[in-house]
């Protein structure tokens, strides 16, 4: 099942144009709004983040998990985010949670090992990608308003040495949004995810706090 082959969100080294590689010629910038780049598939599932989000965490609910998602306090409270979301340049401690199974024989609420993560920065965009492993999301965050920031990527698997653009292989592409939930606390929360789960959030925390 292909839902087995990516048993979570596990963000890889690199940066990319459009969520994906880097475009580099002078005539073909990379654009800097999010709006430009989305797919009309990732902008419904982008409109639809709450509804996944409350999908989800009723899911967890229902399945007995009240005690794990309290434990996680703000992270997993949909509308709390704060001011100022964009996140400083560097490595962090990384985690995923996954709420919601989309098939009966998965769980509804799973919590992963933490990883790490890196933040870069290009001009007016950022990078976000994991340093190693199998599957490994890497993607583009763009500024949206005083609250949120848009992640836009795409999967790279295996043995792969660059990712797909953003928008080539719909079943990669990868849409989010991220917030800042503590003063040095930031989560990004995938909606409608293309395996497992209807809500994935994934927490970062610099390394070292």
């Amino acid at each position: 099942m292909r839902a087995l082959l990516i048993p979570a969100l596990l963000m890889a080294s690199g940066c990319g144009g459009n969520g994906g590689e880097k475009v580099q010629s002078a005539s073909h910038p990379i654009p800097s709004d999010w709006r430009a780049v989305i797919s009309v598939a990732d902008r419904d599932r982008l409109s639809k983040w709450r509804a996944a989000w409350m999908t989800g965490l009723d899911k967890a609910m229902a399945a007995g998990k009240a005690t794990q998602v309290n434990a996680l306090g703000l992270l997993l409270k949909p509308d709390l985010a704060l001011d100022k979301p964009a996140l400083p340049s560097g490595d962090y401690s990384c985690r995923v949670i996954k709420m919601g199974a989309q098939a009966p024989a998965m769980p509804d609420f799973v919590t992963y090992p933490p990883f790490t993560c890196r933040i870069t920065q290009d001009g007016a965009l950022a990078h976000f990608a994991k340093i190693d492993g199998s599957q490994r999301p890497v993607g583009t965050i763009y500024a949206d308003d005083s609250r949120r920031m848009i992640f836009l990527g795409s999967m790279m698997l295996g043995d792969e040495s660059r990712p797909l653009r953003y928008g080539r292989d719909t079943e990669r592409d990868m849409v989010g949004v991220v917030e800042r939930v503590g003063p040095a606390r930031w989560r990004i929360a995938f909606p409608y995810p293309r395996w497992e789960s209807t809500i994935d959030v994934l927490e970062l925390v610099p390394k070292g706090m």
